[in-house]
C-alpha cells in the first residue's frame, strides 16, 4: 500500500510512497505523536494497531480519489521474502456451514450445555470447528487444531480441550440431537410422516476388541448396551477384518437425518430399531409415521411395534426365505397388474409373455408389474390384529440389472479359479466366490489328491429364478400401491448418506479409544451429514456431493502483501455463485478488505447490521 504507518524513535508518522524524477521516495503526510498521545486523543487501547488502521483508511480514500474506477496497485517487492510462519491463504468455504450452524442455534445449545459444567474452554468454538473440519478437512482429532488454522476465523484451542469437549458432547448425546431436529424444522421443510432406518458400521485399525463389563441377564436396552464393549469383531460392511462399531440412522422423507444410535459392533441390528423409535416418540414431536426398512431389520417384533398408535411399516422381505407356498405365489408368472394402469379394468399379465416381440419388450421394459396378497395375523401381546399385505413386483429392467451384476461376478469367479485356491476359499452371500464349488473326488468316487475348483452352474441357475422380483410387506390398508412403491424407492438415499460419511467425510477408520469420545465423533459425523444435506437443499439439489465438498475445500482467499486485504484464490463457477446467493454476499471480488471480510463473517452469524446483498 502507498500510504502506511511507521514508528520512529517512539513517535508514529503516516508516510506516502512517491516517485519523483524516476526515483522512489517517501513523504510525511501526518504526524500522529507518541503512543500515549494517540491513546489519549483517540481512546484506543493499541496505538500501533490504530495507526495501522488509520493509514489503511487514508490509503483507501487516496485510491478512491485518484482511481475512481477501483483499480488497485499492490506494493509487492521482488527482493523481499514473505515473513516465516505467517499464513497468507485462508479457507472461506466454511462460511455457508457457519450460516447453517447459527441458523440451527448451535451457540444456544452450547450455552445450555456449558451451564451444566465447569470448564475453561469455549465449547461453541470447538464444536463448530469439529463440524466444519469433518466436511472440509476430515481426519484425526489430533490434526483438528492445526487444520482449523486454515479457516479465515481461527480461534485458538488445544488438543486436550478437544478430547474433553468430546466427552461433554457425549454426555448430552440425546439432548443435542433433539434440539438440532427441532431447530432444523424452522430452517428447512422436514417430512417426518415417512422415515427410513438402516444400520452400518465403522471400523478401527486395532487388533483387539473391547471387553464386556459384567452385567446381568436382564435390563433395558440402554443398560445392556452400556455394559457391552463398543468395538467388536463382526461382519463389516466393507469386509474389513477389524473391530467395528454399529450406527443406526433414522432419516426423513426428504433425505435429512433425524437421529442416530450407536451400539456395539456385534449387536444384532434388529434390536436397535425400537430403541431409536422410542427416542423420537418421547421428545421430537414425531408420533404418527411410516417407517421403511430393509429385510435385515424386518423382524416380527419390529413390525408389531409399528402396528399401533398411528405407526405403520414398509419393509423389504426375502423371497428366498419365505415358505414354499408364498415363494411359489411370488414367482408365479400369472396374475400380475401393471403399475399406473386402472385396476378396475381387471387386466392381468403373464410376465413370461412380456418379451414375445421386440415391440412388447420396448413397451414393457421400463414398467413395473405387481401383485398383492393379504396376510391375516394377530398380536397376542397387545391383543390387536396384525394384518399385513405382501406386495411383490417384477421389472424387466431390474431383472437385467441383477443379471449384469451376477455375470460380472461369475467372470471374477472364473479368474479366481485360474489364479489359484487362496483367492476363492472364503465367501458370503454377495461374494463372487459363492459361484465356485470344489471337487475332492474323482468320477469313480475315489478321494482325489488335489481339490478341483469349478463354476457352480446350479448356484447360478438357482439365483436366476429370482431375477427381477422384489418383495415388501406393509400394513397400510388403504394405501395405493404406487405410493408404497414410491416410498420403497426412497431407501437409496439412506445408503447414499452412509457412502458420503465414509468416502467424502472419511469418518473411518476412527482414531479414538474411549467409548464416550467415539460416540461423540459419530454424532459430529451425523451433524456434518445434516449440514451437507441442508446446504444441498439450499442449492436446490443441482450439484453432487463431491462437487459441493470439493468446492468448499477449494474456496480460499489469499492475503495481499503488505496490507490487510484479500483476493479470491479459487475458480469462480456456477456453484460458487449459488453459494454466494445463499450466503447473501460474495467472496470473489478482486479485492476485499479485512473489514469487509469480517463483516461477511458477522452476516453468517446473524449479527451484522450491514444490509445483505444478493450475488450477481
Amino acid at each position: 500500500m502507498s500510504i502506511h504507518a511507521v514508528q520512529i524513535k517512539g513517535r508514529f508518522y503516516i508516510l506516502k510512497d512517491i516517485t519523483k524524477n524516476g526515483k522512489h521516495s517517501t513523504m510525511t503526510i501526518e504526524k500522529l505523536g507518541t503512543t500515549e498521545e494517540i491513546i489519549a486523543a483517540h481512546g484506543c487501547e493499541d496505538a500501533k494497531k490504530w495507526a495501522k488502521q488509520h493509514a489503511l483508511e487514508l490509503d483507501m480514500k487516496d485510491r478512491e480519489e485518484n482511481d475512481p474506477e477501483g483499480r488497485h496497485f499492490v506494493l509487492a517487492r521482488d527482493n523481499v521474502r514473505i515473513p516465516k510462519g505467517e499464513r497468507n491463504s485462508f479457507n472461506v468455504g466454511y462460511l455457508p456451514l457457519q450460516k447453517i450452524y447459527y441458523d440451527l442455534k448451535f451457540p444456544s445449545i452450547c450455552r445450555a450445555v456449558s451451564r451444566q459444567h465447569s470448564f475453561d474452554y469455549d465449547l461453541d468454538t470447538i464444536f463448530s470447528r469439529l463440524i466444519y473440519s469433518q466436511i472440509l478437512f476430515p481426519g484425526s482429532k489430533l490434526r483438528v487444531t492445526e487444520l482449523c488454522k486454515k479457516l479465515f476465523e481461527h480461534p485458538e484451542f488445544e488438543y486436550h480441550q478437544v478430547l474433553r469437549a468430546l466427552s461433554v458432547i457425549h454426555e448430552h448425546f440425546d439432548d443435542i440431537q433433539r434440539s438440532i431436529y427441532k431447530n432444523s424444522c424452522k430452517v428447512v421443510d422436514r417430512k417426518a410422516g415417512v422415515v427410513f432406518y438402516d444400520c452400518t458400521n465403522y471400523y478401527f485399525e486395532i487388533e483387539q476388541e473391547d471387553e464386556d463389563e459384567p452385567a446381568g441377564s436382564h435390563g433395558s436396552f440402554e443398560e445392556m448396551e452400556e455394559k457391552k464393549g463398543l468395538r467388536k469383531y463382526a461382519k463389516s460392511k466393507q469386509h474389513q477384518p477389524a473391530p467395528v462399531v454399529q450406527v443406526g440412522l433414522l432419516m426423513d422423507l426428504t433425505g435429512l437425518p433425524i437421529a442416530i444410535i450407536v451400539t456395539s459392533g456385534s449387536r444384532n441390528e434388529q434390536l436397535t430399531m425400537v430403541p431409536i423409535e422410542k427416542k423420537i416418540l418421547q421428545g421430537y414431536g414425531i408420533h404418527d409415521f411410516i417407517i421403511c426398512t430393509d429385510s435385515g431389520l424386518s423382524s416380527e417384533e419390529n413390525r408389531k411395534f409399528n402396528n399401533f398408535s398411528g405407526r405403520a411399516f414398509i419393509t423389504t422381505v426375502s423371497i428366498k426365505k419365505m415358505s414354499a407356498k408364498d415363494a411359489e405365489w411370488c414367482l408365479s408368472p400369472t396374475g400380475w397388474f401393471m403399475e399406473g394402469e386402472d385396476r378396475t379394468l381387471k387386466r392381468q399379465y403373464d410376465i413370461t409373455k412380456l418379451e414375445e416381440t421386440d415391440e412388447d419388450r420396448d413397451k414393457y421394459y421400463n414398467r413395473i408389474f405387481y401383485k398383492e396378497k393379504y396376510v391375516e395375523s394377530y398380536d397376542e401381546e397387545r391383543d390387536i390384529s396384525f394384518n399385513q399385505t405382501l406386495l411383490v413386483t417384477f421389472s424387466l429392467k431390474y431383472r437385467d440389472y441383477i443379471r449384469n451384476i451376477r455375470n460380472a461376478q461369475v467372470e471374477r469367479a472364473k479368474r479366481a479359479i485360474e489364479q489359484g485356491r487362496t483367492k476363492i476359499e472364503r465367501k458370503n452371500q454377495n461374494d463372487f466366490r459363492r459361484f465356485v464349488k470344489s471337487e475332492s473326488r474323482t468320477r469313480s468316487g475315489e478321494k482325489a489328491t488335489r481339490t478341483k475348483y469349478l463354476i457352480d452352474e446350479e448356484a447360478i441357475a438357482g439365483e436366476s429364478v429370482y431375477d427381477g422380483f422384489y418383495a415388501t410387506m406393509h400394513n397400510l390398508e388403504e394405501a395405493e400401491t404406487s405410493d408404497v412403491l414410491k416410498i420403497t424407492k426412497g431407501r437409496w438415499e439412506i445408503e447414499e448418506s452412509f457412502r458420503i460419511t465414509k468416502t467424502e467425510m472419511r469418518a473411518r477408520p476412527i482414531y479414538l479409544a474411549r467409548k464416550d469420545r467415539i460416540c461423540a465423533h459419530l454424532l459430529i459425523v451425523f451433524i456434518a451429514l445434516l449440514f451437507y444435506r441442508i446446504l444441498e437443499r439450499k442449492l436446490e439439489n443441482h450439484y453432487t456431493d463431491q462437487q459441493i465438498m470439493d468446492c468448499l475445500r477449494e474456496m480460499n482467499i489469499a492475503k495481499y502483501p503488505n496490507e490487510d486485504s484479500y483476493m479470491p484464490a479459487y475458480t469462480r463457477t456456477d456453484l460458487t455463485d449459488d453459494i454466494h446467493r445463499y450466503l447473501g454476499f460474495c467472496t470473489d471480488y478482486e479485492r476485499m478488505t479485512d473489514w469487509r471480510m469480517r463483516g461477511n463473517c458477522r452476516i453468517t452469524k446473524g449479527t451484522s447490521k450491514r444490509k445483505k446483498t444478493d450475488s450477481r
